[in-house]
């Protein structure tokens, strides 16, 4: 039963699509197969209903790309009309002068009664149709078409931004986006198609011609010399067959360039045209004078007085319905009005207490316009660029970056907050630009001092006029826009950890088991759970520790979860096997790793220390502590002086509370272990701290010391 409907379904399936190509065949047939008078006129009735509901669906449609076929449907339509009239031509010339039944009942009701079978009556009835369609509508209608479709494309790069901008502010989820941009790319295929579209109804207006003028003189020769009629009945029977058959074919040709004229003149809105127009003209203001002005010419001598007053009098009940409702309107909003201090409170939404937005950029009002869409949003687009390099730097896709404005801050503050905790917020001038002191200045430009919010450096805003002389005194120049994006983009760095959860560890997990599946399965739920991978990713991400090859995190794991379970010894475990990640991220391969080690005796003191206090966050007595932190920053200041990336080594029992130790005070320096460094990577001693002067064991680090320091 179920084989026998599903073969079924298979079948009215290929049946629906072979009809399009069969009609197409069809339509190649009419041209060269001779066909009755009885299927003429059933084709030429086809065609005009094929029209009128062309029509229909285009007055109804709400925007054109409601009616995005319509391009193709044309060029169907047009080849239609196009195969009627060659098989029509066929019938008049070959049986014409048996009579006006001849080419069929639809011709000859067209050719008798509409222009009552006086043919020079048809000859300028049909050219004032051809003018109307021609000049008036098909060329206007084409002319919107070309206009629009170079528009349409010179908007797109535009709209795309402003896309992106929506996204980044977290007002479109990826899906919407994804659609919206389908949509803008699907609008304009279709006016470049509408473009060419119009270009078929001119063509099939000047085929019309044609086929008349061919009809009219084929007819008269056929008649005066194959049939023996004289040139009259020749005129008053081949003529009139020719103008029925043109009527016959431009009436559905008049319907398509008013729907083609309908639609690519439409402006997008919910209503459809009738329903537009209909809420356009729905003014009292717009009727009252109206029939006041009739009003005036119906009084007037010689005019019409009995149609001119009726035609007041309708205009007069139009204004007056029209005004009527929009008392009851009022009264409805004022009701509303007064009923909603009642019922609002009780109608609280989730979204008026919770935040969903892991990022969150507040804008005063006076820096609105680096996000506005009219001046190009050029905070929008470096916020795009942001997320995407720090997703890669950092390895999981950064969330989007919630852009609003604040009107509690000043007028040119910003806020950037992490989690709704404000994690910085400074002050830029939109109008003007920073110059940052690069420190081999030639000169001094006059602005307003200030410190760079995103690296502490001495700066100066200045006007734009000022940019050529900051740059010859020596001066780094950025806009108000690299600004804030610059200290948002050190921020979300600097949060890497708050950023990711358990969302973003089984995305990572789904990734990595489209080309591992065994190490995956390995992984979890056993030995480690999700929530433990992503504990141990945090912990990795708030050291500095990217995860953009996690395979080879997720197999560290794996190898260490058999040795403990719990956080901080997994988290020291998987540091240890990944070490060559963690240098690489320091210097590049072949330079050697600048590192401060610690004396052998205050290398013990701070085992003893956690030895004693297992567990614990700061195991250290606060005196100790600053004495390492005093004694570790002066010994690293050469390197922090001179831009030098470099490592402090220690002990694998002392790394973990030396590096929480360190981090408020050198937050770009790393803190490993003797096991992080891998074998033969080359190392250079800048500094030992505590103790007196130490002999180092330089074969064990693999280079000589470059500096000694205590």
């Amino acid at each position: 039963m179920a084989s026998a409907a599903l073969n079924k379904k298979v079948w009215a399936g290929s049946l629906k699509g072979a009809i399009l190509p069969l009609a197409t065949l069809m339509l190649v047939g009419l041209m060269v197969v001779p066909i009755p008078s009885v299927l003429l006129d059933v084709g030429f009735i086809t065609n005009i209903m094929i029209s009128l509901a062309v029509l229909m669906v285009a007055l109804n449609a709400a925007k054109p790309l409601d009616f995005s076929s319509f391009p193709t449907v044309l060029l169907f339509a047009t080849l239609l009309r196009l195969a009627l009239n060659v098989a029509s031509t066929r019938v008049v010339l070959v049986d014409g002068h048996t009579g006006g039944a001849a080419a069929g009942h639809v011709i000859e009701a067209f050719g008798q009664f509409l222009i009552g079978g006086d043919y020079a009556v048809g000859i300028f009835v049909f050219s004032i149709l051809m003018v109307i369609n021609l000049v008036v509508i098909t060329k206007g209608a084409g002319r919107v078409s070309e206009v629009s479709a170079r528009f349409t494309l010179d908007a797109m790069p535009g709209k795309q931004m402003a896309i992106d901008a929506d996204l980044n502010a977290g007002l479109l989820t990826p899906d919407e986006a994804k659609l919206r941009r389908q949509e803008v790319a699907t609008e304009a295929d279709f006016y470049g198609s509408m473009d060419g579209a119009s270009k078929f109804v001119k063509g099939d207006a000047v085929a019309g011609v044609l086929i008349l003028v061919i009809n009219i003189l084929g007819g008269l020769v056929l008649g005066v010399v194959s049939h023996g009629l004289s040139m009259s009945e020749a005129a008053s029977t081949y003529i009139v067959l020719a103008i029925g058959d043109a009527l016959v074919a431009q009436v559905p040709a008049l319907l398509l360039s008013i729907a083609a004229a309908s639609i690519v003149t439409r402006v997008s809105s919910p209503l459809d045209l009738s329903g537009q127009i209909t809420s356009q003209f729905g003014s009292a203001r717009a009727w009252t004078p109206v029939a006041g002005i009739l009003g005036l010419l119906g009084i007037m001598p010689g005019m019409p007085h009995f149609i001119m007053m009726c035609a007041t009098g309708i205009a007069g009940f139009i204004a007056w319905k029209l005004r009527k409702p929009k008392v009851d309107e009022t009264a409805l909003d004022i009701v509303a009005a007064d009923a909603a201090p009642t019922t609002a409170p009780t109608n609280i939404g989730w979204d008026e207490v919770s935040d969903g937005a892991a990022l969150g950029l507040e804008l005063g009002y006076g820096l609105v316009g680096l996000v506005d869409e009219r001046k190009g949003a050029p905070l929008m687009a470096r916020i795009t660029g942001i997320r995407r390099q720090l997703s890669r730097e950092l390895g999981f896709v950064v969330p989007m970056v919630r852009v609003r404005d604040n009107l509690s801050l000043a007028p040119n503050a910003y806020r950037i907050t992490v989690a709704g905790v404000v994690v910085g917020e400074d002050e830029a001038w939109p109008d003007e630009l920073l110059a940052l002191d690069s420190g081999d200045l030639e000169g001094k430009v006059d602005g307003r001092d200030c410190r760079d919010p995103s690296f502490g450096l001495e700066a100066v805003w200045i006007a734009p006029e000022k940019r050529g002389e900051a740059i010859v005194a020596g001066y780094t120049v950025v806009d108000p826009a690299t600004v804030v994006a610059t200290h948002l983009n050190q921020m979300i760095a600097g949060a890497a950890a708050d950023l990711f959860g358990m969302d973003e560890a089984q995305h990572l997990l789904d990734a990595l088991k489209e080309v591992a599946p065994q190490l995956v399965a390995g992984l979890t739920p056993a030995p480690l759970s999700l929530a433990q991978i992503a504990a141990c990713a945090r912990a990795l991400l708030a050291e500095g520790v990217p995860l953009k090859d996690f395979r080879r995190i997720a197999e560290a794991m794996v190898d260490s979860a058999g040795q403990s379970n719990d956080i901080p010894s997994l988290v020291e475990n998987v540091r240890s096997r990944i070490g060559a990640l963690i240098v690489q991220a320091v210097v590049p391969v072949k330079m050697p790793l600048p590192v401060v080690t610690l004396d052998a005796g205050l290398e013990s003191l701070l085992a003893q220390a956690v030895r004693a206090s297992p567990g614990a966050a700061h195991p250290f007595e606060p005196a100790l502590a600053n004495r390492i932190v005093t004694a570790v920053s002066e010994a690293s200041l050469p390197l922090v002086n001179s831009a030098t990336r470099f490592a402090i080594v220690t002990s694998p029992v002392a790394r973990r509370p030396l590096a929480r130790l360190l981090k408020p005070h050198l937050p770009e320096t790393p803190v490993m272990s003797f096991l992080e460094i891998p074998d033969g990577k080359a190392v250079e001693v800048a500094a030992v701290v505590g103790g007196g002067p130490t002999n180092v064991n330089n074969a064990a680090l693999g280079a000589r010391p470059m500096e000694m320091a205590q």
